[in-house]
């Protein structure tokens, strides 16, 4: 088949044109034919059976029923009007019920003819009812060619009022066959299809929307699901392996006297197994000639910032300068804090640069970094403004990147004449299926241990009618010289409500714990920067025990003696959150708390967040509740979320069959790059395809 044919839009195929089309645009995004054909069902029913009146449970969600109508009435007052038409077989009647397009059916329906009606059940004093019937004449529906198995397609409110429900879009798909003669281009090589016993894509097509049987539906499901995932996969992939072909890297051909004399006499502690192989990893990457881009995940608390420190190391030992990006204030200085001390020994020169810094100390450090004379910056994305210009930039590191969009990161890129090695860290844990997914284009390392000696930190969840026993243990420990932080939910900055909230409880925990006994401070999202600062330094220095703040402190707030959060309103936060402010204590010796306040009534899908984190504090593990629990799209951010919105495919369910596609993307780029092989034209035809009609770039980092 011409594959053109397929772009035809939907106005051209009988039974739509223009107003319906408009309307299937607007509602369900279909414009051409090819939208239509990939409009998958998102479940399917069983037409073989049949019931009888006098046998029919409430418990039957939707049930197929042959009878005649015997009488028809209209009931109600003007606006709630309703048809209801009695519906006997030999064993019994029950009612059908039409709400709305009254005087359409009215017009249509037929006494005493048999109908096969077919929907879902409601019970009312005894009596079954039927709210608008999915109905054919018995005469018609024996005349069809009715499989076992009926499609239902997604649809919405709208279309149904316009009367193109499942009936009409089962009618659009049969059309639309009949024109296409269900002879579909093939997309992918006869050496993958007999791998994997795949279905043929015509006979998937078919079947997918036609099922003859289960058996025949679950072929043509796999088949489609694995196209789908393998071609995603196939463009991260040969992205990643061309751009390591074409990009030249800067060459670290060295270790150097900065990263041995670190390594063997300033090292604060010994590295992890993880933390080793990571750095070899990047040693790797920066030793070849292709530019590293490579994400690096690490649990909070995992030792991410050491592996940062030593990939500085190898950029500073080959002569480049190396830059640290993070996404706030707070955590840039928190970097700043902790990489100068580490470097300290060695004499480097590191800077800070964020917007807070004043214009008069601004011009001489970017002098400084021009002519090379500061080894290492930190910042936020002020980094990356014009007028900062490195002398020669060789590593860049970010921090948290899902907080910065692809704009600000291609920016890094040309602050150098080949650009720097790229290093993305994150504490949010990600499921192994999503970061194959979302980041498939970049390597992955990850880093799956505590540093040795940690203690785990103890989660406890208790509800407000607690909050008594609860704020005496605080005082327990503020009694041992402890600090404690207590975190409010602010789902947006300037959500009147959230600010009352925290307000009121700032208010209660002074009242609770009182001066000059206690001192307590408060950051939140509406302070100017130098007040947040001030506050923060204050529990820093511990000169106030408790800390009371917004998710402001989610991310980067480093103070070893406090030991017990408190977050209030736990039931609020997502489960990565919760996560992230617990790993904000045990960073000492001392044992830590995390205190999971919630109201009485808490939601299912609250509850199981809660004793999520009760259960585990392995952040991988709690990824893969929350991703279970809120879908890829909202883990990832909405402007991440566009690889994710799968047609048919379903990340959680089908992980082993996006692994295997995978590997076979692998493969098959290394292998045949260029896909210019005969027996890899399917593939390549298809593939220029979707590039063309789809950019999925948007939506990969």
């Amino acid at each position: 088949m011409n594959p053109h044919f397929l772009q035809t839009p939907l106005d051209y195929l009988k039974g739509i044109g223009p107003s319906r089309a408009k309307l299937l645009s607007s509602q369900l995004g279909l414009k051409t034919y090819q939208d239509l054909l990939h409009f998958f069902p998102n479940r399917y029913v069983d037409r073989s059976k049949f019931y009888k009146i006098a046998s029919l449970q409430s418990t039957e969600a939707e049930v197929q029923i042959i009878g005649k109508i015997t009488q028809i009435q209209k009931l109600g007052h003007q606006k709630g009007n309703r048809l209801v038409a009695t519906f006997e077989d030999e064993s019994g009647r029950m009612e059908l019920v039409w709400f709305r397009g009254i005087k359409y059916i009215e017009e249509h329906l037929k006494l005493r003819t048999p109908y096969v009606v077919f929907g879902k059940l409601t019970s009312y004093a005894g009596t079954y009812s039927m709210p608008h019937p999915d109905m054919e004449l018995l005469s018609t529906y024996e005349q069809s060619s009715h499989a076992g198995l009926q499609a239902i397609y997604p649809s919405t409110e709208r279309l149904s009022k316009a009367n193109l429900g499942n009936r009409f879009m089962m009618r659009c798909m049969q059309q639309l066959f009949s024109e296409c003669g269900s002879s579909f281009s093939e997309t992918l090589s006869k050496e993958i299809l007999e791998h994997l016993k795949l279905l043929d894509r015509s006979i998937a097509l078919y079947h997918i929307h036609f099922p003859k049987d289960t058996q025949m539906l679950a072929r043509a499901s796999a088949r489609l699901k694995f196209e789908e995932l393998f071609f995603i996969q196939l463009q991260l992939v040969r992205k990643n392996i061309l751009r390591k072909k074409k990009i030249k890297g800067l060459p670290f051909h060295a270790l150097g006297n900065y990263f041995n004399n670190f390594y063997s006499n300033h090292l604060p502690f010994e590295l992890t197994n993880a933390q080793k192989r990571v750095i070899k990893e990047i040693r790797a990457d920066v030793g070849s000639n292709a530019q590293m881009n490579r994400l690096l995940q690490g649990d909070v608390g995992s030792g991410k910032t050491i592996v940062a420190v030593m990939a500085i190391l190898m950029a500073i030992d080959n002569g480049y300068q190396a830059c640290l990006m993070a996404p706030t204030e707070i955590l840039a200085q928190q970097h700043f804090q902790g990489v100068s001390e580490l470097l300290r020994p060695l004499g480097l020169r590191v800077e800070i640069l964020t917007g807070s810094v004043k214009k008069s100390a601004r011009k001489p450090l970017l002098d400084s970094l021009k002519e090379g004379d500061i080894q290492v910056l930190i910042g936020t994305h002020a980094l990356i403004e014009d007028p900062v210009i490195y002398k020669n930039l060789g590593l860049a590191i970010i921090d948290e990147q899902h907080r910065f969009g692809v704009a600000q990161r291609a920016k890094l890129w040309h602050k150098n004449a080949l650009p720097p090695h790229i290093l993305v860290m994150t504490a949010t844990p990600i499921p192994r299926t999503l970061a194959m997914s979302v980041y498939g284009d970049l390597d992955l390392s990850v880093i799956d241990e505590l540093p040795p000696g940690r203690k785990a930190i103890k989660t406890v969840w208790r509800s407000d009618q607690n909050r008594l026993k609860v704020f005496g243990f605080l005082k327990d420990e503020i009694a041992k010289g402890r600090q404690i932080y207590v975190v409010y939910p602010l789902i947006n900055e300037s959500e009147a409500l959230d600010y009352k909230d925290l307000m009121d409880g700032y208010e209660s925990i002074s009242r609770e714990f009182p001066m000059p006994q206690y001192q307590v401070s408060i950051v939140h999202g509406q302070m100017k920067a130098d007040a947040k600062a001030y506050e923060m330094e204050r529990f820093v220095k511990g000169e106030t025990q408790i800390m009371v703040a917004t998710t402001v402190i989610e991310v980067g707030v480093n103070v070893p003696n406090a030991s017990v959060m408190l977050i209030e309103s736990a039931e609020r936060f997502g489960l990565s959150q919760l996560h992230q402010l617990r790993g904000r204590v045990g960073r000492g010796a001392d044992q830590s708390f995390c205190i999971l306040l919630s109201g009485n009534k808490v939601s299912k899908e609250g509850k199981t967040r809660l004793e999520t984190m009760v259960a585990t504090s392995d952040g991988f593990e709690i990824a893969e509740v929350d991703l279970k629990l809120r879908g890829p799209g909202d883990l990832m951010g909405t402007q991440q979320s566009g690889v994710l919105q799968l047609k048919i495919a379903d990340i959680l369910r089908d992980g082993d069959l996006l692994q295997k596609a995978r590997e076979i993307a692998i493969n098959l780029i290394k292998s045949d790059p260029e896909l210019s092989k005969t027996n890899n034209k399917p593939i390549l035809a298809a593939y220029l395809s979707l590039v063309k009609h789809k950019n999925i770039w948007n939506y990969i980092s």
